[in-house]
């Protein structure tokens, strides 16, 4: 009895603990930028440019974000985070995002991650993708995960001081970015420490015969042809969906840092899609981290907080929280002897997997 009453005042201490920890940050309102925001291009030959440039055609911009005193010689080199924009955004977004209904964009606000100390300094890039899914299409017209992966990436750890492997590497996005850094993390986990995946789509399924007519909302079928097509070309869709990616291996992903999250009231009913990706994460017993986020749409102001959010997941992966200390060691202990004496078996902890059993 003692060994009860004892994990019940251990446990009421974890969730106070742990309810401090999911708080939402508040954003700064009209705030300066400590670091520095640059716009450029990078050459590419696998796609066009969303918005061509006299006699550079195949010249993509960039929004790159230096955090306040980069040093390029610095002997620890910088995190690097790849973010991606929403649909029919662009790089400008890192210093206007209209989605977020407040000052600012993308860069300012994790300028203030930074500041606030959220997350270390780091370098971040957004590209210009317009509406293209950051997909290589299948009739190989536009190749926009290669471009992420073989020219952009190779790009930023060329010129700038940021770490050159996968520790430190991190990739995230919303709505149409949520879906490609989602895809990108899931398909190259040996690249990405981690992803932070906002509201991303494209449907509550594992199959393109699975969808319906609630998953293609604000997903035109000459695009969804362009890109997987023309008849759809089923196996690509499955190998380019996040659902089915996890489905058909989940072990590949173990050490993958995932976050996902989405507003309860998304207009696009993306909380059907992602809940269905935290759904097959958490029965193939992957660690990651879920919020559905009460009273919050696709778009407005509910984006700043909840991105500041995104960049403190990202954070924690870089220096880890002790959270496991000894009084979540000594609760451990008493519930496994209270699991023995009840005859349930005891299971190891492992971080990278849900303790389900």
């Amino acid at each position: 009895m003692k060994s009860h009453a004892t994990a019940a005042a251990l446990a009421g201490v974890a969730l106070l603990s742990a309810a401090a920890a999911v708080s939402q940050t508040p954003t700064t309102p009209g705030r300066a930028l400590k670091g520095t925001l640059i716009e450029t291009i990078v050459a590419s030959a696998n796609v066009p440019s969303p918005a061509p440039r006299h006699g550079q055609a195949n010249a993509v911009p960039i929004t790159y974000y230096l955090p306040k005193n980069y040093d390029a010689k610095r002997a620890e080199r910088y995190p690097l985070l790849i973010q991606l924009h929403s649909g029919g955004g662009s790089n400008k977004d890192m210093e206007n995002f209209r989605s977020l209904s407040v000052g600012g964009g993308m860069g300012a606000l994790l300028d203030q991650a930074i500041e606030n100390g959220l997350v270390a300094p780091m370098v971040s890039v957004m590209p210009s993708a317009g509406r293209a899914f950051y997909m290589n299409f299948k009739d190989g017209s536009q190749k926009w995960e290669d471009f992420v992966m073989k020219d952009l990436l190779p790009y930023m750890r060329k010129n700038f001081n940021v770490v050159q492997g996968r520790e430190g590497t991190f990739i995230t996005g919303i709505s149409m970015g949520g879906q490609g850094s989602l895809r990108m993390a899931l398909k190259y986990p040996e690249v990405f420490q981690a992803v932070a995946s906002q509201e991303p789509g494209p449907g509550a399924a594992l199959s393109y015969d699975e969808l319906t007519l609630r998953d293609k909302l604000n997903q035109p079928d000459a695009r969804i042809k362009q890109a997987y097509g023309d008849p759809i070309d089923k196996a690509y869709w499955a190998a380019n969906n996040p659902a089915a990616i996890i489905k058909r291996d989940p072990s590949r992903l173990l050490g993958l840092g995932i976050y996902l999250e989405v507003g309860d009231q998304d207009t696009l009913y993306r909380d059907q899609s992602t809940e269905f990706v935290h759904r097959l994460l958490f029965d193939a017993g992957i660690s990651h981290e879920y919020r559905l986020v009460k009273g919050a749409d696709h778009v407005g102001p509910s984006l700043a907080p909840r991105s500041l959010d995104a960049f403190a997941f990202i954070g924690r992966q870089l220096n880890p929280p002790k959270w496991i200390n000894d009084a979540v060691l000594r609760f451990r202990a008493v519930t496994d002897e209270n699991k023995k004496e009840r005859g349930y078996p005891v299971t190891p902890f492992d971080p990278n997997r849900i303790h389900a059993q």
